[in-house]
This record gives structure tokens, sequence and C-alpha cells, in this order.
């Protein structure tokens, strides 16, 4: 038989390498940037951990292996060793179209069932004062609109409706949009960062650089559209920067790293004893609206919950437990004061109850 010539070697196209057919795949089903370098991450510590052999080689019992390996040697959480299941699903699924039917076995790992943390309103009052300048504000949309960090930090100063006082989150979680309360407390400071944040833009458009990424194919079906004040982020990160899919120098939004420093320090200065993060706000929002009555329907559409049993887990962080329901050591504290029951000789005397608070309190 005879061989191809060097010539027509050349001329074949050349096979993509594996990481390259993911990104691709990742690209064509409009998944986020952080999805892919998530799930390129993933496979290729796959690919080493099994000494760089070719996935198509590698079976359930390697899966499982790698799986194994991350949770009893790296220690990893639950939901981390399970987006590396999902990365690899998508390899074996998407990628090499190889499916034989044992993927279906590979055993997710449990994710133990946790109450949210959720601060006062006197612990929220203090960390809000710790925060500064736009730190400030986004701290704010967290607590008073229920945002997610993510959320948060792809608004565009579209999505801002400061007449109906309303924020449009598009694409939130689960690929849904939704509407919800602009705090009417944010709406002047916000307003005063829209006038720095224009002039930010015309600075980046006279060097060139006022081009925001857009989703989709908006930049190729409306090509001014990059350039438009409205489609820019509101809150940007302080340097330009090229954008890994496009090669393009733009100003991308602010990273999470940013906020999430920022609520670290401001809890600490306000001596908070219990860990937070910027998606504690959005918890302390569901809670306190539910504390304060509002119906759970109401609260589940604002939080952008597909579904109500989601919305359901912060009526057990309620001070009595969602229900409204008086400890019996209460009433009876309070009926041995009233004089109904007299303490036992020699016990304490128990101290004045507190002064209960109005609910719009």
């Amino acid at each position: 038989m005879r061989s191809d010539s060097p010539n027509e070697q050349d001329r074949r196209p050349a096979v993509p390498k594996l990481l390259d057919r993911v990104r691709a795949a990742i690209r064509a089903r409009h998944y986020s940037l952080r999805t892919e370098e998530a799930y390129t991450a993933w496979v290729r510590r796959y690919v080493l951990f099994h000494g760089k052999r070719h996935p198509s080689e590698l079976g359930p019992a390697e899966i499982t292996g790698f799986l194994t390996a991350l949770a009893v040697e790296a220690r990893v959480s639950a939901s981390t060793q399970n987006q590396a299941l999902a990365a690899l699903l998508f390899l074996y699924r998407e990628v090499l179209a190889c499916d034989p039917g044992w993927l279906e076995g590979i055993v997710r790992a449990r994710r133990p069932k946790r109450l949210p943390v959720v601060l006062t309103r006197s612990e929220v009052e203090r960390l809000l004062g710790g925060l500064r300048g736009v730190h400030w504000i986004m701290g704010m949309l967290l607590y008073g609109a229920g945002l997610r960090l993510i959320e948060c930090l792809r608004l565009r100063v579209q999505d801002v409706d400061f007449v109906r006082h309303e924020i449009f989150v598009r694409d939130g979680k689960g690929h849904k949009d939704r509407v919800t309360m602009l705090p009417r407390a944010a709406a002047g400071p916000l307003m005063r960062h829209f006038d720095r944040r224009r002039a930010l833009f015309d600075a980046d458009c006279a060097a060139g650089a006022g081009s925001a990424a857009l989703p989709d194919a908006l930049a190729r079906k409306y090509a001014a559209a990059p350039r438009e004040w409205a489609w820019q982020w509101i809150f940007p990160a302080a340097k330009l920067s090229i954008d890994p899919r496009s090669g393009e120098r733009r100003r991308h939004h602010l990273h999470e790293s940013v906020l999430q420093k920022a609520v670290r320090v401001a809890a600490r200065r306000a001596d908070i004893a219990k860990p937070v993060g910027p998606h504690t706000l959005r918890h302390c929002f569901a809670t306190h609206l539910l504390e304060a009555g509002y119906d759970i329907r109401t609260v589940q559409e604002l939080l952008g919950h597909h579904d109500v049993a989601t919305t359901m887990l912060y009526t057990h962080v309620l001070n009595r437990g969602g229900r409204a329901v008086e400890s019996p050591a209460d009433r009876l504290l309070a009926t041995a004061l009233s004089g109904a029951i007299r303490p036992a000789a020699g016990a304490p005397t128990p101290p004045a109850p507190a002064p209960l608070r109005s609910r719009s309190s």
C-alpha cells in the first residue's frame, strides 16, 4: 500500500486537541466562560491523574477512582466533587459521543443539607457600615434586592430602572430572567456612581477600548451595540484586559473576589462571629422579608427560585421556627414573673424578659 507523501499529509486537516474540542462543544451550547474554565480544568486534571491516557481508553473504574481520590486525598467538598463529575459526563457524552450506559451508574456525592447563615438586622447594618464606595452599593443590592453576587456583577446600565425602582436580572441561575426591586436607599448613590461610570466609559471609548462583551450572537446582529452606553457593565474592573474568547482589549466587570474580600474585612471590623460572605446578604434578604410577613411565593419570585421548597429553607432560620411558636420555657418564665408560680426556695430570680418588637421593626 502506497503511503501518503509529505505534501498530502500536510494538506490533511489537523485533528483538534482534546481540550480544544471540549471548549468548542461548550461554546456551541452557549455555556458561560466560568463553566468553560471549570470543565477544561477538570478534564485536564482527570487525564493527568491517569498518566495522560486518553479518556476513550478509560471507563467507570477510572472515573470512580478519580472521584474517590478527590474526596479522600484532596478532601474536596461534595459540590466540588459533583462539579468534577459533571465535567466528565460532558466530556464523554457531548465531546467523545461515548455513552455506553455505565455513565448513569456513576454515583454522585451526597451534599449535606445545611441551613444558611443569617445575620440580624443590626448585624447587617454594621456589616454594610463597614463597606465603602462601590462596595457599599453592591452590598446594598445584594441585601436590598436579593441578588446573587454574579448577578450583581453582570448588571448592565440598561438593567436598572430608576423611575420604577426595578432591577432586571438577565440570564440568572437556570438561564432565567426576573425582576426585583431597586432599594430606594441605594438609588441615589447608584445614580452618582452612574455619572462616574459614564466618565470612565467615555475615556475608554477615546482609547479605543469602550466595547463590552455581549451574550450569544448579539454583537454580530447589532454591530454598534457593544459600544453603546446601555450595554456597559455597571461595576467595571479597575483595569482593561484581553477577552479570552474574542481577543479584544476591553474592560470586563469587577471580579467576584473583590467584593468577597471587602465583605470579609467589613465583617471582621464589625466583630460578627459568623461565617459571612456576599451570599449571606441574599440569605438575609429572604429571611427578613419572611419575618416581615411577606408571602413566600412573592419571596420565591424575587429570589428567582424554581421550586418553592428552596425558599422554604429560610423558614427554618426564623426566630420562631417560621411558625410563630413560643417556647414553653418562655411561657413558664412569664407565668412565674406574674406571680402565679413562685420560684423554688434558693432558685435564682429570673431576669425580666426583653420587650417584644413589633413586626414592622
